[in-house]
């Protein structure tokens, strides 16, 4: 049922599969060697394949946020009934074990169609159900929202509902979506039902071109880290809200690198081919800056960024990294460690020491050399 059905229909690889179970009880499920795992409603994992059974239930508004629910899980409660309190109609779709398709929200024709529409009414009881559809609406970028359920969107962050959802279910749902085929997609959704200002504590609405940003990572299949440092950006020079998207360090370290870092067209074409010593030490301190050096595979993630933000070159790309790299290499810390050690023994400047075998490391990259 459920996601299994929905991705049988569209074509896709089947995902994991989960069952509802009409007319039993905990009693007889935990008899049956079924293992619980539901801690808000009954839910169990088969003693053989571990796939999820979950008993039939209907739910009942009575409290704000995602958590404000009462259950009723018994025998009485038909599969008819358990589709029916679900969010969108392609995801309200049963087979039995007979093969016969249950589909009593008309999920296999939006499914054709290619609409997200939301089963009924108690669509909006549900704040998480916008950050779902807008992730699916990331997901595919064929299907359409309905008209009707974006307003019932709009009803959710009108009543307030959406100040009821916490962090960290916000950030799981906003990593999956920026790692979907389209993300600006999740945020043409959340910013058209006004999600976005609540959930993103008055950070811009991120723009046309952040959003074309957005999607070209994702065309290069980026991480989510890239992802993220993307999307922060769009914050310009406002100090990164760390407050907001419990995001996990990562995506945090690059998002303020980014920040820091993101530079102008004139600055970048400096450090990519310095002309002169005051270019050089330049694109020096900016290595040193972003901590190329020890932190080797951030500096990539943030070049990637780079690359799209200023619109890079592969080679004027590779050829950052290369500068990065010529002062990984063991020589070179063999080189700077040499000079340091002259330098103590001197009484001289350690600091001018490395810096000035630093320098040199970096002149004599092959296209650095003809600076002096």
């Amino acid at each position: 049922m459920g996601g299994a059905v929905r991705d049988a229909l569209l074509g896709h690889p089947n995902s994991d599969r989960d069952y509802v179970v009409v007319g039993s009880t905990v009693e007889a499920m935990l008899n049956a060697g079924f293992m619980p795992v539901g801690k808000d409603f009954p839910v169990f994992l088969h003693p053989v394949t571990h796939e999820e059974f979950a008993l039939a239930r209907t739910e009942r508004k009575t409290g704000s946020g995602y958590k404000g629910f009462s259950f009723q899980a018994d025998p009485s409660v038909t599969l008819t009934q358990d589709l029916m309190r679900r969010d969108l109609t392609i995801n309200a779709i049963a087979v039995s074990r007979t093969g016969e398709v249950i589909d009593p929200s008309g999920g296999q024709q939006d499914i054709v169609s290619r609409c997200l529409r939301h089963v009924g009414p108690a669509f909006s009881e549900d704040p998480v159900r916008l950050l779902r559809l807008a992730r699916f609406a990331a997901r595919w970028p064929d299907f359409s929202v309905a008209q009707a359920t974006l307003s019932l969107c709009q009803k959710i962050v009108s009543l307030q509902e959406a100040r009821a959802l916490v962090a960290e279910r916000v950030w799981q749902e906003i990593a999956r979506g920026l790692m979907e085929s389209r993300p600006s997609r999740m945020l043409e959704v959340l910013v058209h039902t006004g999600a976005w200002s609540v959930l993103a504590g008055g950070m811009p609405a991120p723009s046309v071109s952040a959003q074309q940003q957005l999607d070209q990572a994702a065309a290069n299949s980026a991480p989510l880290e890239t992802r993220f440092a993307l999307l922060i950006l769009n914050a310009g020079a406002r100090p990164l809200p760390l407050h907001l998207f419990k995001a996990p360090r990562a995506c945090l370290e690059l998002a303020e690198l980014l920040l820091r870092h993101a530079s102008t067209p004139d600055h970048l074409a400096s450090l990519i081919a310095p002309r002169s010593a005051e270019a050089l030490d330049a694109l020096l301190q900016w290595l040193g800056q972003t901590d190329a050096e020890r932190r080797p595979q951030r500096f990539a993630l943030l070049l990637d960024c780079m690359r799209i933000v200023s619109n890079l070159s592969h080679q004027q790309v590779e050829r950052l990294k290369s500068y990065a790299d010529c002062l990984g290499e063991a020589t070179a810390h063999q080189h700077i460690a040499h000079a340091v050690e002259q330098a103590q023994q001197a009484g001289k400047s350690v600091a001018d020491a490395a810096r000035q075998a630093r320098r040199e490391v970096l002149r004599s990259h092959p296209d650095l050399r003809g600076i002096r």
